[in-house]
């Protein structure tokens, strides 16, 4: 338990890692992390899990999704009274394992249909090399990492969902959860 739980851990940092710092293309350098424009913690949250539900019918396939709502972090260097960003983390395990042969091939292909951009694919630097898919949605301000694990048992794909940047209305506080 303490080895996946390791794993997921250092799966999540190495995504705020990567995905903070996403190519969505209004930044001009790797540290820039877009606007997400102004909005509470609350409404930011709605509107990550929609990407997130987005992304989940996408998948096509039938299976359960963990139950795990968004949480807030700090956005980069900026102001943490004032700046913030909204992550999502959670997982797929469809109901037959065989389904998901495929899946992340499909999903390359599909996501630049609705308005992502598909920026890394391939394995990634774990034991098991893992597929790794990155994409940015520029409009809505939004990366994921999706990862597919193959050799867990059962196998699954993991997302991880990040906002932009957004700030907070004037007079109001953000929210952690």
């Amino acid at each position: 338990m303490k080895t996946k739980l390791g794993a997921i851990a250092l799966t999540l940092s190495t995504a705020l890692a990567t995905l903070t710092g996403c190519s969505m293309t209004d930044t001009t350098s790797s540290d820039d992390i877009p606007s997400s424009g102004i909005s509470t913690s609350s409404d930011a949250a709605e509107d990550t899990k929609q990407a997130s539900s987005e992304l989940y019918n996408l998948i096509g396939l039938e299976g359960k999704a963990s139950n795990t709502g968004p949480g807030v972090k700090e956005c980069g260097k900026k102001d943490p009274e004032k700046y913030f960003q909204i992550f999502h983390s959670w997982s797929f395990t469809p109901s037959s394992l065989q389904q998901l042969e495929g899946t992340m091939e499909r999903l390359k292909a599909e996501l630049p249909k609705h308005g992502w951009k598909v920026v890394d694919y391939g394995p990634d630097s774990s034991r098991n090399k893992n597929l790794s898919l990155t994409a940015d949605n520029d409009t809505k301000k939004f990366s994921v990492n999706l990862t597919y694990q193959a050799k867990d048992k059962p196998p699954n794909l993991n997302f991880f969902v990040v906002s932009g940047c957004y700030q907070i209305p004037d007079g109001q506080k953000i929210e952690q959860f």
